[in-house]
Order: structure tokens, then C-alpha cells, then sequence
């Protein structure tokens, strides 16, 4: 499984904005609001990434030889814990800011001033789920194996006389 890229998860973000903000505006248009992101939405992000950290941090302590039991099938959930987390905070990232960038032009109204906020708080919330996501990523690699004549695909291991002897 290869690292997720920043680029694709702006990218990531960046469509989900465009659709969200046209699905806010075709629900506008026939008289239709969202309701406005709960509070509790930022916490729960931020809770989430916290978990997802902690994780990491486990499988980044047994990798160091600092925990000596890890099972190997936690640690792989982990790393696709990571991967989602990537992928969940970049789209729901550009679901708030598509929110937030369709009250833009009313600010001066404050139930949309205050959607503006809660939903932007909640863009932040996503953006710290994606970079704990990232980063826990970053925590699960495993290093490349130290004896490079005996892993796999090597020089010597194609070779036909390693074939045959």
C-alpha cells in the first residue's frame, strides 16, 4: 500500500467543494436549507484524529522495539485506519467549505454568519483529521530491509544460477 499524497487529497477537497457547493445551491434554489453543522461536529473530528494518532503512536513504538507485542493484523488496521482518515477529512473538508462558500455573500445576516462559522470550525476539524491521518501514515512505514542481496527481486535472486542451485 503506497502513502497517500497531499496533491490527491487537495484534489479530493477541492471536488468535494465544487459538487457540495452545487448541491447546496440546487437545495437553495427549490427552497431547501441545510441544517446548520452541530458544534459537537468539530469535536468528534478532533477526537477521531486523536485516536488515529494514538494508534499510530503503537505501531510506530513496536516498530522502534520500544512495545514488544503488537499483533500484526492491528497494525495493518491501522494503516488503512490512516488511509481512510486521509480520504474522510479531505471530503468532508470540501463538504463544510462548500457550506461555508455558499453563505459567503450573506454574512451580514447572523444565522448565516453563524452556519459561516460552524462550518468553517468543521473544515478545520476535517483538516486535522487528514493531517493525523498523514501523519499516521507516516508512522505505520515499515523500513526497507537491511540485507539487500536476500530480499526479494534482487540482482541475485534473478540470476539464473540462483534458479537452479
Amino acid at each position: 500500500m503506497q502513502r497517500t499524497r497531499a496533491r490527491t487529497l487537495v484534489l479530493v477537497a477541492v471536488a468535494a467543494t465544487a459538487l457540495g457547493y452545487l448541491v447546496v445551491r440546487v437545495l437553495g434554489s427549490r427552497g431547501l436549507d441545510l441544517p446548520q453543522v452541530p458544534w459537537l461536529m468539530v469535536a468528534v473530528l478532533v477526537l477521531i484524529a486523536a485516536v488515529v494518532l494514538a494508534m499510530g503512536w503503537s505501531v510506530r513504538q513496536y516498530l522502534r522495539g520500544k512495545h514488544p507485542t503488537l499483533d500484526p493484523l492491528r497494525a495493518a488496521r491501522t494503516a488503512v485506519l490512516a488511509k481512510a482518515s486521509c480520504y474522510t477529512g479531505a471530503l468532508l473538508g470540501g463538504w463544510y467549505a462548500a457550506q461555508v462558500v455558499a453563505v459567503l455573500g450573506d454574512l451580514g445576516i447572523e444565522a448565516q454568519r453563524d452556519r459561516a462559522l460552524a462550518a468553517g470550525l468543521a473544515v478545520l476539524g476535517a483538516l486535522v483529521l487528514a493531517v493525523a491521518g498523514l501523519v499516521t501514515e507516516w508512522m505505520c512505514r515499515v523500513p526497507p530491509p537491511e540485507d539487500p542481496e536476500g530480499a526479494p527481486g534482487s540482482p541475485r535472486d534473478a540470476s539464473p544460477d540462483a534458479a537452479a542451485g
